[in-house]
């Protein structure tokens, strides 16, 4: 150790004296990238004053002593390390972020880990991908008591003893996703008290019987096998933010702590729902609660007592098997903002609550859901008092359905009740609004009366009639308009003026013509792919190309020598994006628009001088006709009044 000592000493008295002899002043420590070099070993003639060194992808397999004393972060990642010496960091006093990731750590754990026990400031440790057992690990982490971020992704780890990180308890964040893990000892992450972020993503987990860290902010378990999380109620508060649990076998929801900070729960692609009613699914929630936690006697709605103090603003409920929507348990979360339930089962949301004690159906509230996507549900029916339970809501998306909407929101009882239609007017403080794929057939006049829509999209509807004023009530507010893939030709599309609409999609229909009324819309991009334009309104394109920036145009039909709309598009360097996709037609056949843009008037000459002359001749046969017909009607004259005379 003093022979150590001593060289240390020596190096850094060597620096010193450097610099007094060539009477330089200390610069700011370098940062040297060998990466992708190609390098077999570490090369010998860097700057000792480096801080960063990058040294990763490469085929260095073995490491043998570093002297650089100021090196900071040191990453050594894809290679082919299997033998790491053990002094080799000896001389790294200063090194706080090492990356040993993607190598052959394995081969040689003994020499190995023996290695980094003499990094005695360490913060950052990567060994993932290493193929590293439970037992190499635990050397590993010897002499860590410095370490605050540890990752082991992708090793051969099956079980976490209460003893891995026994000398590392400053962490503060551990990665240990795609592993084999299926055990966790009690005692393993408990006694971390500064631990805030724990990903156990893509491991073998099958239960969380009891959570218990209190410290933890972010919680990853998704892509297990986890079938229930489960907390015992007590009084701790508990910090947790974000928790995870997607892509598991969950067939309730979580039980999560009765004082939390949760406020993002990933849900999506786990078999909730499954057992059909909502009374069912928390009833038998409540009772594997009651058996996990050994208590006999019949205790309260655990369940929804602690998701009434949950400040949760995101739910993801995507990808699960829900046939009914949980609005009882839903309208615990008065925070929530987000709610994605797309990708279930629903049919229909009726109103199916419990009843208060006059008989009447409890009118529950989402007082802060802004965003609520219903998208490929097979929904034929939404309850109005559903609608109306959606205060606030702006977001909509109700994709791939069978929504039918109503005429108008100033409906009678016996219309609200009526299931052949969704009173979308009922919504007041809707922004966003995705009809698209609903097979609806009419749009009705007011269809969106009162709300305060501003995109609108309609497209896939393939056989819907749009009627003259369905865009009553929303013209003067809508920005934003999709009415593509609806088999609509000219004469079916009658649109307002709508002075706000910068953005229109009418792709994919029969059109030949744009709607006049659009000259008054401040567009700034257009998409008219795919209809059957011949030419479009120079004068309209003129009006609107002030403010216009982008537009589609491919998949049309358009006359080269009609183009006047095109050349005032490319003379104001309007982009168009799929323009070399585009063809035109002329009198010897199709070309390219690009090729035609080239030279307009070269293209078109020919047809300009034949219309030239072929409108000459049309004006000589004329003359030629007239000087002939005059010639007949005098000689007639001069003939009738010979006969007369001749009589006489």
């Amino acid at each position: 150790m003093v022979r150590h000592m001593f060289s240390n000493l020596l190096l850094l008295w060597s620096i010193g004296h450097d610099l007094y002899i060539t009477g330089q002043t200390y610069q700011e420590p370098k940062e040297q990238s060998w990466k992708d070099q190609n390098l077999y070993s570490v090369p010998l003639d860097m700057d000792v004053r480096l801080r960063r060194l990058d040294l990763s992808n490469n085929f260095i397999r073995q490491l043998h002593t570093l002297a650089l004393p100021y090196l900071e972060q040191l990453d050594l990642s894809s290679n082919q390390l299997d033998l790491i010496s053990e002094g080799a960091f000896e001389k790294l006093a200063r090194l706080e972020e090492l990356n040993l990731s993607r190598n052959a750590l394995n081969n040689d754990v003994g020499s190995n880990s023996k290695a980094l026990r003499s990094i005695n400031s360490l913060k950052s440790l990567d060994i993932s991908m290493n193929d590293l057992s439970d037992d190499a690990v635990e050397l590993f982490l010897r002499n860590k008591s410095s370490l605050n971020q540890l990752k082991m992704t992708g090793n051969a780890l099956t079980r976490l003893s209460h003893n891995l990180f026994k000398e590392s308890k400053g962490l503060r964040a551990i990665t240990i996703d795609d592993n084999q893990i299926s055990v966790i000892e009690q005692g393993t992450f408990e006694p971390l008290s500064q631990l805030e972020m724990l990903n156990l993503a893509r491991n073998n987990l099958a239960h969380i019987c009891d959570f218990k860290l209190p410290q933890v902010k972010y919680l990853n378990l998704s892509r297990n096998s986890v079938e229930f999380f489960v907390t015992r109620e007590d009084d701790k508060l508990y910090r947790l933010e974000i928790l995870d649990l997607s892509h598991n076998k969950l067939l309730y929801f979580p039980i999560v702590p009765k004082l939390n900070s949760l406020r993002y729960l990933h849900l999506q692609n786990n078999l909730i729902g499954a057992l059909n009613s909502e009374a069912t699914m928390v009833s038998e929630a409540n009772a594997l609660y009651s058996e996990i936690m050994s208590e006999k006697r019949v205790r309260k709605n655990n369940l929804h007592s602690n998701w009434r103090q949950m400040p949760l603003i995101y739910i993801d409920l995507s990808y699960n098997h829900f046939r009914s929507l949980p609005l009882e348990t839903l309208s615990r979360l008065t925070s929530l903002e987000t709610l994605n339930f797309s990708f279930n089962c629903l049919q229909n949301i009726t109103w199916n609550v419990r009843k208060d004690e006059s008989g009447f159906h409890r009118q529950l509230f989402f007082p802060s859901l802004k965003y609520l996507n219903l998208q490929s549900n097979g929904l034929a029916h939404i309850s109005p008092l559903f609608l109306k339970a959606l205060t606030q809501i702006e977001t909509l998306n109700l994709q791939d359905n069978s929504v039918q909407p109503c005429a108008s929101v100033d409906q009678s009882t016996q219309q609200i009740n009526n299931t052949s239609c969704v009173l979308i007017g009922q919504l007041r403080t809707l922004k966003h609004l995705n009809l698209k794929e609903n097979n609806i057939k009419m749009l009705q006049p007011n269809t969106f009366l009162k709300t305060s829509l501003v995109t609108l999209n309609l497209a896939g509807n393939s056989h819907m009639v749009m009627q003259r004023d369905a865009l009553e009530g929303v013209q003067k507010t809508l920005q934003s308009l999709v009415i593509s893939e609806i088999n609509m030709t000219s004469s079916d599309l009658s649109l307002p003026c709508m002075p706000m609409l910068t953005q229109l999609n009418i792709s994919n229909n029969h059109l030949d013509v744009i709607p006049s009324s659009l000259s008054c819309s401040p567009l700034t991009e257009i998409d008219i792919r795919n209809n059957q334009f011949v030419s479009l309104n120079y004068s309209l394109i003129l009006a609107l190309s002030v403010r216009l920036n982008l537009m589609y145009i491919s998949g049309n039909y358009f006359n080269c020598c009609d183009s006047r709309w095109m050349i005032i598009l490319q003379e104001l360097k309007i982009n168009l994006p799929d323009v070399n996709d585009t063809v035109c037609f002329e009198r010897d056949g199709n070309i390219a628009m690009t090729e035609y843009l080239k030279d307009p008037s070269g293209y078109c000459l020919f047809h300009t001088k034949a219309q030239e002359t072929h409108f000459g001749t049309v004006i000589i046969i004329v003359l030629f006709v007239i000087v002939i017909l005059t010639v007949i009607i005098i000689i007639t004259r001069k003939v009738c009044c010979t006969q007369r005379s001749f009589i006489v």
